[in-house]
């Protein structure tokens, strides 16, 4: 194949990965204006503490991986060179004799195999629990992510129709004002109806700015959750969802703590510590391990000459090694690891009065918030009315202007709460579910 040819191709596979790279990238990228569903299957795969767990995972294995190497053979490469400034000497019938080579050398192999160690047992029998809990505490900081996403996507959803109503109000206010602008201009009224449209207006505006504000701030707020660059836009603005429609829930179903990822942690952290202090008792048996050793051994009074010729040493055996008395550090160290067993099971029993109080809190915020959040609609309604009613009597002459803005503050009042109360059931209804430990995650 011609030069030019290959470099054809080399060209062609670059391009073909570049687009292949950047498809990928484009898939994975989130859109402006996403569902709830993208943003949590999002921050699955994005989120810093998510990713961090995931490595997570993965060290877990190679600590096993490690655990567990004992169990192939152990083979090591050895070697020495020596120079003796004196040779060494011994006495043999009273005599002083130099006895070796001013020049030595040594180089070898030795191969080990583990036949019965109670660490490698241990390790054995601990590797399922130790992979267990990292794939909990991804699991964990998994449902996190969906709680947190959630909580922060209905809170933008409530402020952006905050930000609609002051919005609508800013409109009716400023009508207003035109209105008694025109009416003191032809003498019908004083400048004080005008005065208070004017201070009326000035106010709104700024409660619409610092809605705004904070609108942004929650933005940024998603974005560090999702770990998304600031610079990354986003805009549920124009998003059309049927809140109402998601606060309903069954109170009455029940609930069980073994659900809870947090109780199922603990409960693999018992069983792990279970095989720990079995593996104490265990330590009484003996260690028993096979080797191998092959050496080259090389003497010489002349460096020059030291590797003309070696002398070959090897060997074959058996180690044996039985623990005979430890200064009770075997006893010490069951009774430790039976004490820590102990603490796991009050641990369990204190984590399950503490799902029961979250769980209670919950169902008490979630009902008394939707309590409130009846309540509030029902707000809306009638003061929607008294507002029409009060406006259309302004414009007969039968209401003063002071009424008018009386009934325009109640109505936007009653509408903003109405919105905080249907943030607030919609988060408590996130806060039963994660109680209860139903939300799920891949």
């Amino acid at each position: 194949m011609s030069l030019k040819k290959t470099n054809i191709r080399f060209i062609g596979m670059l391009v073909f990965c570049g687009l292949f790279h950047t498809q990928s990238w484009a898939q994975d990228k989130l859109s402006t204006t996403p569902s709830l569903d993208e943003l949590i299957d999002y921050a699955l795969k994005h989120r810093l503490t998510v990713r961090s767990a995931l490595i997570g995972e993965d060290i877990g294995e190679e600590e096993i991986t490690a655990s567990l190497s004992g169990y192939y053979p152990q083979i090591h490469a050895f070697g020495d060179l020596d120079h003796f400034l004196n040779i060494p000497a011994t006495v043999i019938n009273d005599e002083l004799i130099q006895m070796g080579q001013r020049n030595t050398s040594n180089i070898g192999v030795q191969a080990k195999q583990a036949i019965l160690t109670p660490d490698l047992m241990r390790a054995s029998r601990a590797s399922k629990h130790v992979r267990e809990g990292y794939k909990q505490q991804v699991e964990y900081e998994k449902i996190e992510a969906v709680v947190d996403v959630s909580k922060a996507y209905f809170d933008i959803l409530t402020t952006e129709e905050e930000i609609k109503i002051i919005q609508e109000n800013l409109q009716r206010i400023q009508r207003q004002f035109d209105e008694t602008y025109a009416r003191y201009k032809v003498g019908i009224v004083d400048h004080t109806d005008h005065d208070r449209a004017q201070i009326a207006l000035n106010n709104v505006k700024a409660e619409l700015k610092r809605s705004e504000e904070i609108k942004r701030y929650k933005y940024d707020y998603l974005k560090q959750l999702l770990d998304l660059p600031s610079s990354q836009p986003l805009d549920f603005s124009s998003h059309e969802v049927n809140l109402d429609a998601s606060i309903l829930l069954d109170t009455t179903d029940g609930w069980a703590e073994a659900e809870r990822i947090e109780y199922r942690q603990l409960k693999n952290q018992k069983e792990l510590q279970t095989i720990n202090t079995q593996f104490k008792k265990w330590q009484f048996l003996p260690e028993i391990g096979a080797h191998a050793n092959y050496q080259l051994m090389f003497f010489s009074e002349r460096f020059q000459n030291l590797f003309n010729e070696g002398i070959p040493n090897s060997s074959i055996g058996i180690t044996l090694g039985i623990p005979v008395f430890t200064g009770f550090r075997r006893k010490a160290e069951i009774r430790r690891s039976e004490m820590i067993e102990q603490q796991i099971d009050w641990h369990l029993v204190d984590l399950k009065n503490r799902i029961t109080v979250e769980y209670s809190a919950a169902m008490a915020s979630y009902i008394a918030n939707m309590a409130d959040w009846k309540s509030h609609r029902e707000n809306v309604t009638l003061s929607e009315r008294v507002y029409k009613t009060i406006r259309l009597q302004y414009h007969q002459g039968l209401k003063t202007y002071l009424d008018l803005m009386v009934a325009e503050t109640d109505l936007r009042t009653s509408q903003i709460n109405y919105l905080h109360a249907l943030y607030a059931v919609l988060a408590s209804k996130v806060d039963i579910q994660k109680a209860k430990g139903t939300i799920r995650v891949n």
